[in-house]
């Protein structure tokens, strides 16, 4: 089995900080996918400057896995197609980061299809082995990392994640082909392990990417300082994976932008604290909190609808759609907060990203 290292260029890339959208899926009524919206959306991400995409995560639905439905090799094979163009026209090579799942048999197949197609990392869900003790699951990431370079995940518990303590996460940090983790579990206890497991491990190569979609502006914002043998030691969260900012994308960009200018500064501005307050309730509207994130990927999918990036809000699962009363909080959080959208942004393009 060949083990691949990532490209120099792109661990900088990872390293520096940037803002990669968890990829959607679009599907055509019948359920298909929808080659001509797929590659709107990814040229939308690229064009909002991106600096790169995910693709076959929780966003895109973990049910394109199945086998009556197989649709993650042809939607890898797609979004390999649409980034090595993207790549030909810009000076910068896109983040490509594929969604790694399933038992470790399963993981490793899936890693190796990634590497194959030229994915720089395994997003690297741990959502199969629910009741695994860490000695498990280390064997299970090293297997996956003995392939491709691996993007960690900490998926929060009520979409399908589990509990991962800071004993995992420090032995995962000392996996030598671990360059990042996404951490999501929606919970400020859990995100600090996370931190302080990497600032212990003293692996400064590890890059911290918050997919706290309910905290990102502070998560963004905030140094985390840990004492190591006597030392103060400071990691932050350089960038964000994120469903969030799988739409209004240019706003989660310039977000990110922000959010680097002000961490240099001695204290948050309160126009970024307020900020902080609106994205937070967006998302809420966006990822229905309200029923324990059971509308989350069709709230997503109905934004990006308006906006005319997809055609409808069609779901792998036909029972999976908008909660009672989300399309109303959606409605909401446009009223309320016209400054974080980008819809013009879409509207001036979206013919040219449509015809290719």
């Amino acid at each position: 089995m060949m083990m691949s290292a990532i490209d120099p260029a792109i661990h900088r890339l990872i390293q520096d900080g940037t803002a990669i959208p968890a990829s959607p899926l679009a599907l055509t009524a019948e359920r298909k996918l929808d080659e001509r919206r797929q590659r709107t959306l990814w040229r939308y991400y690229v064009a909002a400057g991106c600096g790169g995409i995910a693709v076959g995560v929780h966003t895109t639905q973990f049910a394109i896995r199945y086998p009556k439905i197989g649709l993650l090799r042809p939607l890898l094979e797609l979004a390999k197609e649409e980034m090595d163009r993207a790549d030909a026209r810009q000076d910068r090579p896109l983040a490509r980061i594929a969604g790694v799942c399933g038992s470790t048999d399963q993981a490793v197949a899936e890693a190796s299809l990634a590497r194959d197609l030229g994915f720089s990392a395994g997003l690297l869900s741990l959502a199969a082995l629910k009741d695994a003790d860490d000695d498990r699951l280390i064997d299970h990431c090293r297997a996956v990392a003995e392939v491709m370079p691996v993007f960690g995940f900490y998926l929060q518990p009520s979409v399908g994640g589990r509990v991962l303590f800071y004993s995992f996460w420090r032995r995962f940090a000392e996996i030598e082909n671990v360059i990042a983790v996404k951490i999501a579990p929606f919970n400020r206890y859990q995100t600090l392990d996370v931190a302080r497991a990497v600032a212990e491990s003293g692996r400064n190569d590890i890059a911290l990417y918050t997919g706290n979609d309910d905290n990102i502006v502070m998560d963004l914002l905030t140094p985390f300082r840990f004492r190591v043998n006597g030392c103060v030691v400071e990691r932050r969260i350089v960038g964000g994976l994120l469903g969030h900012w799988s739409v209004w994308t240019r706003r989660g960009v310039e977000l990110l932008r922000e959010c680097r200018e002000a961490s240099k500064l001695d204290g948050i501005p309160a126009g970024l604290a307020a900020k902080s307050v609106e994205v937070t309730d967006c998302n809420a509207a966006f990822f229905d909190a309200a029923n324990g994130f059971a509308g989350c990927i069709a709230g997503l999918h109905e934004v990006l609808r308006r906006q005319g990036l997809l055609k409808d809000i069609t779901l792998l699962d036909p029972n999976e759609t908008l909660s009672p009363g989300q399309m109303e909080e959606i409605d909401r959080v446009y009223a309320a907060y016209p400054h974080l959208n980008d819809d013009e942004f879409v509207s001036q393009r979206l013919d040219e990203w449509l015809a290719g």
